[in-house]
């Protein structure tokens, strides 16, 4: 009888390492993702889900290189004893470090999270400036260190025109592989529309955002449906120009005041959502991601720039053809002459 029991336990040990074994040969090799501003709010919102695999699908295996500033080190070293206290099968290592060089080596993915944060009565142009100098050394060291191929999304302000300098400075790598993230916005006009309308934020399509990531980003409802149906004749224009534009474009001060912070779970999630749909597909779903222009729409080239887009095989394509009424192409104007100003203001760093 005991016997028995042995033989059929040593069976069912057996099956587990076999599954085990297949389940963990099955696995991808590990891609490196570099994450700035590791251990800031917004970092801390999205190493973990990196780990966990909600970044890349579950059966890739990632390799974290977690990049901060000198004096946040003892922080970033916190980080990483909560990440390996999780013990994610699909986290195979972590380095740390305030090196960029080291941080980019071999990236395949980069979440640029890190940014000067505005100071006290600080001019917007100057934001764009001091944080100018800190993406030109990070497109550097991106263009001399990481894979080729790598796919970079900007997260921390003014994200657009950081994007713009960091992809300037990485003159190896394609133009197209730099984006900046618009899809927090994008993520909070669904959920007015569907409060609004008390439906589930999946049955609405083809909203998008256009243009800046600051109060001129123009939310987009013309094409918009939902359960087929165009959005547009359900909701009336003063609750759309009175409430769903401003909410969408000033909720982060809204939050900011609320909170005492600014949003960090929120941005973090749409960090990892832009780069799930990049990289794994939006299905012909439109999403919105600030990319380099291409003379889409009129928008002048050599901005980055909030698109509709759809993604498929790590590839995005900004959806085209779109018919541009008065009024949109009055609201793309005001956004797209922000960001012609911003350049401007960063000129002498894009020679």
């Amino acid at each position: 009888m005991n016997s028995k029991i042995i033989q059929n336990s040593a069976k069912l040990l057996s099956q587990v390492q076999s599954q085990s074994f297949s389940k963990h040969k099955a696995l991808k090799p590990p891609v490196r993702v570099a994450v700035t501003g590791a251990a800031g709010n917004i970092g801390y919102a999205t190493v973990f889900r990196i780990a966990s695999g909600q970044l890349l699908g579950p059966d890739q295996p990632v390799i974290l290189q977690l990049i901060e500033l000198p004096q946040a080190q003892n922080a970033l070293k916190g980080v990483a004893m909560e990440l390996n206290d999780c013990a994610f099968p699909l986290l195979q290592d972590i380095i740390l470090t305030d090196n960029q060089s080291i941080g980019f080596k071999d990236a395949d993915y980069a979440l640029l999270v890190g940014s000067k944060p505005r100071g006290k009565g600080q001019e917007r142009s100057d934001l764009i400036k001091d944080n100018g100098k800190i993406f030109v050394d990070t497109g550097k060291a991106i263009n001399d260190n990481a894979n080729r191929n790598i796919k970079v999304i900007v997260v921390g302000n003014p994200a657009n025109t950081n994007c713009l300098i960091a992809s300037h400075y990485a003159k190896d790598i394609p133009k197209e592989n730099f984006t900046a993230m618009t899809r927090l916005d994008h993520d909070r006009g669904l959920t007015q529309i569907a409060q609004k309308l008390k439906c589930h934020v999946d049955d609405i399509q083809n909203f998008c955002i256009w243009g800046n990531h600051s109060p001129t980003m123009y939310p987009d409802l013309t094409h918009a449906t939902v359960h087929g149906k165009p959005i547009k004749p359900q909701l009336d224009d003063t609750w759309i120009n009175s409430y769903f534009n401003p909410k969408v474009q000033k909720r982060g001060a809204e939050i900011l005041d609320a909170r005492g912070l600014s949003s960090a779970a929120s941005a973090g999630n749409a960090a990892i959502v832009h780069v799930r749909d990049w990289v794994l597909g939006s299905h012909k779903h439109w999403k919105s991601m600030a990319v380099h222009t291409d003379g889409s729409y009129g928008v002048p080239k050599g901005l980055i720039f909030s698109f509709p887009v759809t993604t498929e095989n790590g590839n995005y394509k900004i959806v085209q053809g779109l018919k541009v009424d008065a009024y949109s192409q009055a609201k793309i104007d005001v956004t797209t002459k922000e960001l012609l100003e911003e350049r401007q203001a960063v000129e002498h760093l894009l020679k």
